[in-house]
């Protein structure tokens, strides 16, 4: 990750895009998954908490004092896997802020600031259904309920096609509809990022009646979103997350929303950093190539 450096950013040479627009307004958008917990979801009093999100508040901050904004009012607009992009692209937010797959074809559409989460993509099912979670071609002729425009529906998409497995991918609008389809009955297995099946499971009714895969079909690192071809902003957002890493407050937000309860039923995710998760903070990238985090 080349060195940044905040000098300039108040020149009109280096404020153009978002910088320019959120001097302008004292306003930022953040985008987040109202349902994606411990990343982005609502606590018992309806305001917008988590992980991802509490990054992008941080850094909303360090832009405030760079651009020397007496004030910034933090906006928090609820998206989906299908609509964050578009809302990148079209300045309705500015960063989106929850569980977007850092991908390399990603790239051509959206930017991504240094990575910081690692998720593995695992199978869930309920425990008398006669599938094995560590073997997504134990779900033959089955559904599995993924969620619509995201990494895992394309997984589950790309593996059934390639292996012929004649599985029904059912599309969700969120996280918590993705489980909703397993835990009526109506799909057989739910794919979807570790963290984020743990939290599902651990807030179902009955925790004990579902399994979850330890063996991942694949990576996927998690980064904030950032607009495309607005070399500034990316500049000051990519500084602003690795000094919250260099820092210590990546990792203690990682400690409050991954191995202490959280809110609104006190879960408690017991999910402590994996080695991937700490080498990529150890050496931060915004790379969207998996061999980045080996």
């Amino acid at each position: 990750m080349a060195t940044l450096c905040w000098a300039g950013l108040a020149a009109p040479s280096a404020a153009e895009g978002r910088l320019d627009k959120i001097r302008t307004t004292g306003q930022i958008s953040l985008g987040f998954p109202d349902a994606s917990p411990p990343f982005g979801f609502l606590d018992q009093n309806a305001k917008p908490v988590g992980y991802s999100l509490e990054i992008c508040e941080h850094v909303a901050q360090k832009l405030k004092a760079a651009l020397g904004l007496p004030k910034l009012e933090v906006r928090h607009v609820p998206v989906m896997s299908a609509t964050r992009i578009p809302l990148i692209n079209n300045g309705t937010i500015d960063l989106e802020c929850g569980t977007a797959s850092n991908l390399p074809e990603r790239h051509k559409l959206v930017s991504f600031a240094p990575t910081t989460f690692v998720a593995q993509v695992v199978l869930v099912a309920k425990k008398d259904t006669p599938v094995d979670v560590d073997d997504i071609a134990s779900f033959r002729g089955k559904a599995i309920s993924a969620q619509a425009g995201g990494e895992t529906q394309r997984v589950a998409t790309r593996i059934n096609v390639r292996d012929k497995l004649d599985i029904q991918v059912m599309p969700a609008k969120d996280t918590a509809e993705v489980f909703l389809l397993l835990e009526t009955g109506r799909a057989a297995g739910a794919i979807n990022d570790d963290a984020l099946a743990h939290a599902t499971v651990a807030g179902a009714k009955r925790p004990a009646d579902y399994k979850i895969g330890t063996k991942g079909l694949e990576f996927a690192p998690y980064g904030i979103l950032e607009p495309k071809d607005d070399p500034a902003f990316k500049a000051a957002v990519d500084k602003a997350v690795i000094e919250l890493i260099q820092d210590g407050t990546v990792a203690r937000l990682y400690g409050r929303y991954f191995e202490q309860p959280i809110p609104p039923k006190g879960i408690n995710l017991e999910l402590p950093m994996s080695d991937v998760l700490k080498r990529a903070l150890a050496h931060p990238t915004d790379s969207g190539d998996e061999a980045a985090y080996r």
